[in-house]
Parts: C-alpha cells; sequence; structure tokens
C-alpha cells in the first residue's frame, strides 16, 4: 500500500532529476561550443587573410581569398627576416628548455627523496619564485645580467629564461618524484647501482609523463615571451620572433604591407600550434597523473 502510494512522486522526481541533468548539460554544451568558435574562428580568419592582398584585408576583410597569395609567406620569411629570427629563437630556446628540463629534474628529485634539513626551506624558497611577477625584476634583472657581461647575448637570455622557468618546474615534478615507488629506488641499490645511475636510469624513465608536460608548458612560454628579450635583447640582428614581430608590425604603418604581416604572424603561430596539436594528449595525461599523485 505504502509503495503504491510513493511510486508516482519518486517516478515524478526521477523524471525532473533527468531533465535538469540534461539541460545542465545542454548549457554546458552550448557554452562549450561557443568557446570553441571563440578561440577557432579568429586562427582561421588569419589564416585566409595571409593569403589576401592588402586590398582584400582593407575591403573584405571576411571574405576568402579571390586567388591564394602564397609570396605573401616568402616575403615575410627573406625580406621581413622571419626566417633569421625563427632562428634566433631557437638558438635561445632549446637549449634553455633543454637545461631547464634536467636541472628541475634534478632538484625536484632530491627535494621530493631526499630528507635533510632545510629541505622545506628550499623548496619554498623556490616557490616563492612564482610569486614575483617579470615586471617587477626587469630592472635589477637588466644591471644583473650588463653587470655580468651577457647584455645582448644569447647566453645571457639563456640563463635568465631557465631561472624564470625552474619554480614552476620544480614545483611540477616534486609531485612526480615523490611518489614514484621507493622499491624500485632499493632494487636498484643492492643490485649495485649509485645515486646518479638510480637518478638517470631509473627515475628519470619514470617521470617522463611530467617532463613532457612541463616541457610543452616551458616551450610554449619561452617561445612566446616577449618582455625579457625585449629588455635584454636590444640588437637588431639578434632579435627573437617575438620581438622581431613587434619590429614588423611598427615598419607596416610606412611599408604598408598588411598581407606580408599576416603571413609573418601565422609562421610564428605555427610551431605553437604543431606541439600543442601532437603532444596535447600527453598533457592532459601528465596533468591527471601529476594531480593523481599529488
Amino acid at each position: 500500500m505504502t509503495t503504491e502510494t510513493l511510486s508516482p512522486v519518486g517516478t515524478r522526481r526521477k523524471g525532473s532529476s533527468n531533465i535538469s541533468a540534461t539541460l545542465v548539460r545542454l548549457i554546458i554544451g552550448i557554452l562549450l561550443m561557443a568557446w570553441a568558435i571563440m578561440v577557432i574562428f579568429p586562427l582561421l580568419w588569419l589564416l585566409y587573410s595571409s593569403l589576401k592582398t592588402d586590398q582584400e584585408i582593407f575591403f573584405n576583410p571576411w571574405s576568402l581569398p579571390a586567388t591564394p597569395q602564397w609570396n605573401n609567406f616568402s616575403r615575410a620569411w627573406t625580406k621581413a627576416h622571419i626566417g633569421t629570427y625563427f632562428f634566433n629563437s631557437l638558438v635561445v630556446v632549446i637549449p634553455s628548455l633543454l637545461l631547464t628540463l634536467l636541472f628541475s629534474s634534478m632538484a625536484a628529485y632530491i627535494l621530493a627523496r631526499f630528507p635533510f634539513p632545510g629541505n622545506r626551506a628550499i623548496f619554498y624558497l623556490f616557490l616563492s619564485g612564482m610569486m614575483f611577477p617579470v615586471f617587477l625584476a626587469l630592472v635589477p634583472l637588466f644591471f644583473l645580467v650588463n653587470g655580468l657581461g651577457l647584455l645582448n647575448t644569447y647566453t645571457g637570455l639563456i640563463l635568465v629564461y631557465i631561472a624564470y622557468s625552474l619554480p614552476f618546474s620544480i614545483f611540477f615534478l616534486t609531485g612526480f618524484f615523490k611518489t614514484l615507488p621507493s622499491e624500485l629506488h632499493e632494487a636498484a641499490i643492492i643490485d649495485g647501482a649509485n645515486q646518479y645511475q638510480v637518478f638517470f636510469r631509473v627515475m628519470l624513465p619514470l617521470a617522463q609523463p611530467g617532463l613532457v608536460s612541463i616541457g610543452i608548458f616551458n616551450f610554449l612560454g619561452m617561445w612566446n615571451q616577449y618582455i625579457l628579450p625585449l629588455v635584454l635583447m636590444s640588437d637588431s640582428a639578434k632579435y627573437l620572433l617575438t620581438q622581431g614581430l613587434a619590429y614588423m608590425l611598427h615598419q607596416q604603418y610606412y611599408l604598408n604591407d598588411w598581407s606580408g604581416l599576416f603571413a609573418a604572424v601565422t609562421l610564428v603561430m605555427i610551431p605553437t600550434v604543431l606541439v600543442y596539436s601532437i603532444f596535447q594528449g600527453r598533457i592532459q595525461k601528465g596533468i591527471t597523473v601529476g594531480a593523481l599523485k599529488g
């Protein structure tokens, strides 16, 4: 008797709950769709605008190019020196990235696996570097690099990139090394391996998901860095991509080669999009593993 009385009420509540869940999923889907359009459309607009003439860009900004102007890219690469800026960026970013991964993984491993007096103090000292915006350190950083004789040099910029990338990299990798199985470490020691062999042959390969994730984050940050090279690299022959792009933008007010500028922006964007597209699965996996282990 009781069951027959309550069943319609329970059914109505269940039906109402399903409708609410469907509405929530629908709203979330609409918001995600709107966000995807907001992100993807500017990229597509930039891509097909880079194939237009200057007249088409100004008078038909939303239409497709009548005839693709592939010479915009060759003009941007050679005459606007985007190729030189691209090479300069590689010279700075690749060693900065590799050394950041090496130093941050070694520091994170020591801080995560070896308890010693001052361990937490050193860890929080590294973390404190994440609280200072780049703008606050520009003036003392300029005088420090100048005093070391490294102003306008790739070496100076590489060292600064490494220093700014270490705090977050160490914080990120510490979570991985903390929970790696200690049995592997003990087994390697029993087999006669020293601490360096344990780190490079056992622990470092196990932390590969974290290394890939933090490597991609650092690559994107270093590749798109503008403030630091603007302050520390004033020699136009050594400009990085972001500096070269800004320099090219100022030149357009006199040259009126806007199609070449759009092509240059597209060339600058390609490495970032490729890296993220290829490794996006590894980024998600690394963040997930890091979050679970942290």
